[in-house]
């Protein structure tokens, strides 16, 4: 089936602009061009997909081209792609651990407020 860059905009709660900027920044190579129009398959839906949730979780535009082009390129190198998702995968990780710790420390100060603030009350007075 065939997509409209309209459609693929409703689909991925994607502007129309920011679909342009990433076929501007070479994200979207793979994409079927008939007489200047965008034309959009399932398949490429899906690479939109991935590229919003690389770029969601921190992965520079630079980087989410290099995997593009090692997955999608006549002469691709899968693993090279595979090696930038496994990168990619442990550095949110480690911003999940980081996140995690950050909450719990939230967690505690909502727990302990009350105290912190009589103690920081009664030594300010």
């Amino acid at each position: 089936m065939n997509y409209t860059i309209s459609e693929v905009a409703k689909r991925t709660n994607l502007s129309i602009y920011t679909i342009r900027y990433y076929d501007k920044e070479g994200l979207l190579p793979f994409l079927d061009r008939r007489g200047g129009t965008r034309v959009f398959h399932e398949n490429d839906i899906d690479w939109i997909d991935l590229i919003c949730c690389l770029k969601n979780t921190g992965m520079p535009i630079k980087e989410i081209r290099t995997l593009i082009k090692h997955c999608t390129d006549h002469n691709a190198v899968l693993e090279k792609g595979i090696d930038i998702l496994k990168r990619h995968k442990q550095n949110v990780e480690q911003q999940l651990k980081e996140m995690q710790c950050n909450l719990e420390t939230i967690e505690y100060k909502i727990k302990y407020l009350p105290e912190m603030y009589k103690k920081f009350a009664t030594e300010n007075k």
